[in-house]
């Protein structure tokens, strides 16, 4: 190997044994001197360990392992950033994998784009019942404002842990917010985004296993992060003084989507909340024909 790879995936594991020999051997089946596979174990307390340790004695010297403590997927995905050695860093999550082929077409793709610090992919979304659907990335618009706008407001862009590349240039900006259980990597795309040359690979990378979570689960993790994801994201040191005109929008956007979230999960208080709070910052939310009338069932019980 390399003292330098090109391509580092990351592959942070927390209680994920069942699944995680699927995700690690759809990378060591597209290892070569030029990439590496780095797994860092959260601290799991099911049987990760022995998983990893019978993929060692299986794959001897094709990639490395860290056991650390619990502390959640950033601080698992930033050890990962410190401890490998790409120029290039893909995260794959425990319960996805990687599609035959995509590191191959991810390093062509590098080839002939030098210039390109952030690669968005393709990917499919698998579900429990064997649906798949391919998802395809769709052109970026030129300006950094636009692709940032695009992607936190118009939702016109979506990036998916697995089917990006990410150079380490963008970490210059911020890591992973360590005190987020959830939607850690927005702040980062969001950055990526608006900050260092991207590109497309009209491809599909990776395959993301959908779970079939409850609402009132998502919630919770959702309801910790609340307005903070707003502040996290618009941080000066992530995102400078041309995009914060973005960010009154997007504390909008932020506060329906708790709505919407709340309100699917039955939490009435802090839906009632989450929609006050968006009406006070823009009362044009009243047009928006879906919120406003799962509002007005929430508060006439109709």
């Amino acid at each position: 190997m390399t003292t330098e790879p090109l391509i580092s995936v990351i592959l942070p594991a927390y209680n994920y044994a069942r699944t995680l020999p699927r995700a690690v051997e759809s990378v060591i089946t597209q290892l070569n001197g030029n990439r590496e596979l780095l797994v860092i174990d959260d601290g799991s307390t099911d049987d990760t360990p022995v998983v990893l340790q019978t993929l060692q004695d299986k794959h001897s010297g094709r990639f490395r392992m860290i056991r650390k403590a619990n502390g959640g997927a950033s601080s698992a995905r930033n050890l990962g950033i410190a401890s490998s050695g790409g120029r290039y860093l893909v995260f794959l999550d425990a319960d996805d994998a990687l599609v035959d082929g995509a590191l191959d077409a991810l390093e062509a793709h590098l080839d002939a784009n030098p210039s390109t610090r952030l690669v968005v992919g393709g990917y499919y979304s698998v579900w429990g019942n064997g649906r798949v659907r391919e998802h395809m990335p769709t052109a970026l618009p030129a300006s950094p404002l636009e692709r940032l706008r695009a992607y936190l407001l118009g939702k016109r862009v979506s990036l998916s842990n697995g089917a990006c590349a990410m150079h380490r240039d963008i970490f210059v900006y911020g890591l992973y917010p360590e005190n987020f259980r959830s939607a850690e990597d927005i702040p980062v795309f969001a950055q990526a985004l608006a900050n260092v040359p991207c590109s497309t690979l009209n491809r599909p990378l990776a395959m993301i296993y959908k779970h079939s979570d409850s609402l009132r689960h998502q919630f919770v993790f959702d309801q910790v992060n609340g307005l903070a994801l707003v502040e996290e994201v618009f941080s000066e040191q992530r995102l400078g003084a041309a995009f914060q005109a973005l960010k009154s929008p997007y504390s909008v956007q932020r506060c329906l989507s708790l709505f919407r979230s709340a309100y699917l999960a039955e939490h009435r208080v802090a839906a009632k909340h989450f929609f006050i709070e968006a009406l006070k910052r823009d009362w044009r939310v009243l047009l928006k024909g879906s919120y406003t009338r799962k509002a007005v069932r929430l508060w006439t019980g109709w």
